[in-house]
């Protein structure tokens, strides 16, 4: 009898707010394709979930992020595109620049900044909703 192994690839995302909204990208491929989600994707072999998520904030919105802190961790089922068992996806807080302008590129087909309302309204993952709803309550915990 052969046992299955199940592998779980590495990805990570990044939160960043300015002014009460926060940055989505619309992503281009799967798995998720054409939803809205943080700005993410696959780690690079040898690299944090911390340096993924500045990569990917990087490629995907050419913002230049810092202080990443851990916010919350998913085990994400597969997509039969994705071609893994899932994803073990680290979602990070992360600071930009205020000046600096958001521009979509690599994975992402498009950009904008919401607020929480108007992502409910949008097509995402569950986990964008989970981390909106974990956000309101640390916020209204403080």
């Amino acid at each position: 009898m052969s046992m299955t192994k199940t592998s779980f690839a590495s990805a990570s995302s990044a939160i960043v707010g300015r002014d009460g909204r926060i940055l989505l990208v619309r992503r281009l491929n799967p798995p998720a394709a054409d939803l809205y989600a943080f700005p993410g994707g696959r780690a690079e072999p040898g690299e944090t979930p911390a340096e993924t998520a500045l990569r990917e904030l990087q490629e995907e919105t050419g913002l230049r992020g810092g202080n990443p802190r851990l916010f919350h961790f998913y085990e994400l089922a597969a997509e039969a595109e994705s071609g893994t068992g899932g994803f073990l996806l680290s979602v990070f807080l992360v600071d930009v620049e205020d000046e600096t302008e958001a521009l979509a590129a690599d994975d992402a087909a498009d950009l904008g900044w919401y607020r929480p309302d108007e992502i409910a309204r949008l097509p995402v993952p569950p986990s964008i909703l989970d981390c909106l709803e974990r956000l309101a309550r640390a916020r209204d915990d403080r």
